[in-house]
């Protein structure tokens, strides 16, 4: 496999720091629900906590200004992984990249005369920035996924880009799909006056986004997708004239500079911390710095390279499944090749014959297997309703359907099946996880028609 080979220092960091991958008999193939950790992060980890006290925030006590080094340390090392300026953009930390999604939405200064503009390929977090725009009397525009290979047509989102102002978002890479979105669309969407919130998530775990070439105006990122350590911490990376235009609705702990509660006012701190409600995850916002550390000495190129060789040997992998009449037993979605997109694969096992095979009986044989795949549509439903080729008539109808559960609304749908199964790879991903799903499939499908009995509803997308 070209260029492959150039990336065997990964099999040695798999084999020393990701050693529970293959002690226990499991093939991890859901990097876009969360990377792995290293042991070094863990062991970074109890080294800090056991070799110094950390107290909240926002104090001048010694454990408080130690906690407070340190998350300016890991906003630092953001803004240098993204090659941000810190005269240009700011760090804020959340909760995860959804948090940072609420957060623009519901202070974003929507108006009416103003315009959303949504891709059909974002994620819910992503999604539910429309309910705000409408609450403010804003307009929405949704540009679908297109065509076989589920891209949003450049020229569809330019023409959407009208009204006085707005703003545009979508993913640099679909979480169900793969596919990447032109990064274009922000200069093309700042010379028409819009401000673009750019969903990295699914993006930066294997590959680089350089905020000095490419600026949007916000970035929500989850970090434990791009090195699996910590859970609970993600932020929102913004320029600073565009957080500067967004207006909180509320105010809380730690956000403010002064407040009156007999006076009943108050006022915003002048920086990024006002956005930052509460008390931060200040135990473990240090180890997002050595976390990129980590990355970073292993080189993002290096990740793209291996992710990029093991994408283009699975989606091989797939198509070439066939039952013994020589009929297909795969149905991807998206790209059937690696250009222009990641390492995120979504598709359908088709039964002997031809039918689809419900994805509930592909997530219990497969974790009775040891092999974690993720199956549904993973919260991404314009990306489901382009891949299951599903009319926007029968959406509008099905909206006033009284259903009581997902599968009642499936029903009323007319889908065979209620998501995909998908696949994806990252950081230590090997020859050996791919050729076993591969596999595994074969086995377990070939010329059968699998039984469903037993099969528990479905509780969501």
């Amino acid at each position: 496999m070209a260029g492959y080979e150039d990336t065997r220092r990964l099999d040695e960091l798999r084999a020393t720091e990701y050693r529970h991958l293959d002690e226990h008999g499991q093939t991890y193939l859901d990097y876009t629900g969360s990377g792995v950790a290293a042991a070094a992060q863990l062991r970074a980890h109890v080294e800090r906590l056991s070799g110094c006290c950390y107290g909240n925030p926002h104090s001048e006590n010694p454990a408080s200004s130690a906690s407070t080094v340190l998350v300016e340390r890991a906003r630092k090392a953001i803004l240098d992984f993204f090659n941000a300026s810190p005269d240009e953009y700011a760090v804020v930390f959340t909760q995860n990249a959804s948090g940072a999604c609420r957060l623009v939405g519901e202070a974003y200064p929507f108006g009416r005369g103003d315009r959303l503009v949504l891709t059909g390929d974002n994620h819910n977090s992503v999604n539910g920035i429309r309910e705000f725009a409408r609450a403010h009397g804003a307009e929405v525009a949704h540009v679908p996924v297109r065509g076989p290979d589920l891209r949003v047509p450049g020229e569809e989102v330019r023409a959407a880009l009208t009204g006085r102002r707005g703003l545009l978002v979508f993913p640099a890479q679909s979480n169900f799909t793969g596919v990447q979105h032109p990064l274009g669309w922000i200069d093309d969407a700042h010379d028409h006056g819009y401000d673009v919130l750019l969903d990295a998530a699914a993006f930066v775990p294997a590959n680089r986004l350089d905020l000095s070439r490419t600026r949007p105006d916000f970035v929500p990122v989850s970090w434990y997708k791009v090195f699996g350590y910590p859970t609970g911490v993600g932020c929102l990376v913004a320029r600073r004239d565009a957080l500067a235009r967004l207006r909180r609705p509320w105010f809380a702990g730690g956000t403010i500079q002064a407040v009156s509660a007999l006076g009943g006012w108050h006022v915003l701190a002048p920086d990024e911390t006002a956005f930052e409600d509460g008390t931060l995850n200040f135990l473990s916002i240090p180890d997002v710095e050595f976390g990129i550390g980590w990355v970073e000495a292993i080189g993002m190129d290096l990740i793209h390279r291996r992710v990029g060789c093991l994408t283009s040997l699975l989606l091989r992998g797939l198509t070439a499944l066939r039952h013994s009449d020589g009929s297909a037993m795969v149905r991807l979605y998206g790209p059937g090749d690696a250009d222009r997109r990641g390492g995120t694969v979504a598709f359908n096992l088709l039964d002997a014959r031809g039918a689809v095979v419900d994805e509930r009986i592909v997530a219990r044989d497969t974790a009775a297997a040891g092999i974690c795949v993720r199956t549904g549509c993973f919260c991404n439903p314009g990306a489901g309703e382009g891949a299951f080729r599903i009319p926007e008539r029968a959406l509008r109808r099905t909206a006033h359907v009284r259903t009581r559960t997902l599968d009642d609304y499936l029903d009323a749908l007319g889908l065979p099946s209620g998501g995909a199964v998908r696949a994806s790879l990252g950081l230590v991903s090997n020859v050996a996880d791919v050729e076993r799903l591969i596999g595994f499939l074969g086995a377990a499908y070939r010329d059968r028609e699998p039984d469903a009995t037993g099969l528990r509803p479905r509780e969501r997308c």
